[in-house]
């Protein structure tokens, strides 16, 4: 047996290296001070990681998230953005509202279109990012062994890890205080710690290939659905590159003509998917052939200190083009409160939210999944109560509409809890949809800087750097100014809230514009100031321009709440951020 060497001890550990690993390692090598320690390791080869395929679509809310992080840019740079989609019967007619339509009408967001660009090409750019900031992905290197010391208290170095360096057969030891498992399907890290997957695999089976491709269809470079009466509803999707993607049902009969499933096989089905238009393959990048189930980790975290991500925790078919967005919404949700925690600003249970806002949006995606992939197998769903004799694309086409905001990542939203989400006193005396609730997304909004009057937006002037946003909708200060300035003394002069130690940036928006945000507000405001000229921004957000609210966006963009703006607004962000932050306030100045 290879020899162990000295043991080392880590802040995280992140096993797995693709999109969910790498984008929680980024968070927290962006955010956390120098003496912290993050490590993240792969068991596979970079040359075996760096192939085609795997996932191919981020839809807008993930943009969003990403760009927050500052890693969406470079990925536009190389992407498809599909803006364009089109169905077709089994006749090759274009038929309207049907496939994947809904994607025509993202709305309420600059990332208002699928981006395309294949797992190789965004994991480059994560990997990249995450060595500008200090951290390297190590590959190969295997984790065969994990435990939990009971008798270490939650904070210390609970978590034994055992690591083997598959090139050189070297073991070593980390004890970590955290550990997330972003190791996929397969996740080793769910299976040490006899996490239960609960859940079915299905015997229908899928086939995906990449390449470039001649065809005469007459609409190629959009995401496009091809209902064939003998490969399902057929994906076909314009990728990076120039390349395309070619999905379908690979049928039970269908099988039996093919002893073993090779590269020569998926051409000839994808060919035969297609009907009645033609096709042929100039280069094959990739392909694979696949059973669809869903399964759901019985538990997101183990002992408040390793949490699985991802894959790992949650699987899907590919119909909806969700897997790698569900991961990276994990992957965010996770990794400010991680660097928080470990930065001694945020209380340590907060981390049980991760669990109680993922798992609910990851049960309603699998729900959705489960009628989807039957839909695209051209099954109706289990349970179906509508006409015995529905056209299957018909009702695809349906669920899908019906999915649209949540497929998008728009609507997704997390439950109000006393914690991170509370319901502020501006959301419950205006019910009903004027005013953005606690744990829905803070919409991105047009604003304008001061002086050049240049355009901006909110989520780049809020990114996510592990801290949270209390933004001041001034309002018109013709009215609002005598409460702007009672509420920034009264802010000023909190111990708490100006306490340099509280992970809080200010903003303020005023309506309107002006000279001098000074003279407008009557007193220096606080934070970065920027204008909503045309107020738009505020009615987004339900607000009244002659009276003013307040909002407090959490580091991922979620809100957290709202409140009026009013002299008693100081002592709502005292409370709301007492409940969860491990900074306590400082004794009155003398």
């Amino acid at each position: 047996m290879a020899d162990i060497r000295e043991v080392e001890h880590l802040d995280v550990l992140i096993v797995g290296g693709g999109p969910v690993g790498l984008v929680t390692a980024y968070q927290l090598a962006l955010t956390l001070p120098p003496e912290k320690r993050i490590r993240i390791i792969e068991q596979h080869q970079k040359s075996s990681q760096d192939q085609y395929g795997r996932a191919i679509t981020l839809f807008p809310r993930t943009s969003e998230m990403l760009d927050q992080l500052g890693l969406a840019e470079a990925l536009s740079q190389q992407c498809f953005a599909c803006r364009d989609t089109v169905s077709y019967d089994r006749d090759g007619n274009e038929v309207q509202g049907r496939g994947w339509a809904f994607m025509e009408n993202m709305k309420d967001t600059v990332w208002d279109f699928a981006l395309v660009l294949r797992q190789k090409y965004q994991e480059e750019i994560f990997r990249q990012a995450l060595k500008k900031n200090g951290v390297d992905l190590e590959a190969p290197m295997k984790l065969i062994d994990v435990t939990i010391d009971d008798t270490v208290q939650l904070g210390g170095y609970r978590v034994i890890a055992t690591i083997q360096n598959e090139l050189s057969g070297s073991l070593s030891v980390v004890k970590c205080r955290y550990l997330v498992g972003a190791d996929g399907g397969r996740s080793f890290v769910r299976r040490a710690l006899q996490i239960p997957f609960e859940g079915s695999t299905t015997e229908d089976k899928w086939v995906r290939i990449d390449g470039i491709i001649e065809t005469n269809l007459p609409k190629p470079r959009t995401y496009c659905a091809i209902e064939s009466p003998t490969h399902g509803n057929v994906l076909w999707a314009a990728l990076d590159r120039g390349a395309t993607r070619i999905g379908f049902a690979f049928t039970a009969e269908r099988q039996k003509a093919y002893p073993k499933f090779d590269e020569e096989a998926a051409v000839k089905e994808a060919i035969a998917s297609v009907k009645p238009f033609s096709l042929s393959f100039k280069e094959v990048h990739w392909y694979t052939i696949y059973s669809v189930g869903q399964r759901v980790a019985q538990k997101f975290c183990v002992k408040d200190c390793v949490f699985l991500a991802g894959d790992a925790c949650h699987t899907h078919s590919s119909g909806a083009a969700q897997g790698m967005n569900t991961g990276i919404h994990d992957a965010v949700n996770l990794g400010w409160k991680l660097s928080l925690v470990l930065q001694g600003k945020l209380r340590p249970e907060v981390l049980k939210t991760y669990e109680s806002e993922r798992r609910p949006n990851v049960q309603k995606l699998i729900n959705y999944d489960k009628d989807i992939s039957r839909l695209m197998t051209m099954q109706l769903p289990i349970g179906w109560s509508g006409d015995p004799n529905a056209d299957p694309n018909v009702v695809l086409g349906q669920v899908m509409a019906e999915a649209a905001a949540f497929t998008s990542g728009i609507s997704i939203r997390y439950e109000a809890d006393d914690i991170l989400n509370v319901r502020g006193n501006l959301e419950k005396d205006c019910p009903g949809d004027s005013v953005p609730t606690a744990g829905e997304r803070g919409p991105d909004v047009e604003l304008q800087k001061p002086g050049t009057f240049e355009t901006t937006r909110l989520h780049r002037e809020t990114p996510n750097n592990a801290r949270f946003y209390v933004v001041i909708f001034a309002g018109n200060t013709t009215y609002t100014s005598p409460t702007a300035r009672a509420v920034f003394d009264a802010v000023r002069k909190s111990h708490y809230l100006s306490d340099p130690r509280l992970p809080v940036s200010w903003r303020t928006i005023i309506g309107g514009k002006g000279s001098s945000p000074y003279e407008m507000l009557g007193t220096e405001p606080l934070g970065k100031v920027l204008f909503d000229r045309q107020y738009a921004a505020h009615a987004r957000y339900g607000v009244d321009i002659g009276s003013g609210a307040i909002l407090v966006l959490r580091p991922d963009g979620w809100i957290g709440t709202i409140v009026r703006l009013a002299p008693g607004a100081t002592t709502e962000m005292e409370q709301y951020f007492g409940r969860i932050m491990q900074v306590e306030p400082l004794k009155a100045r003398m």
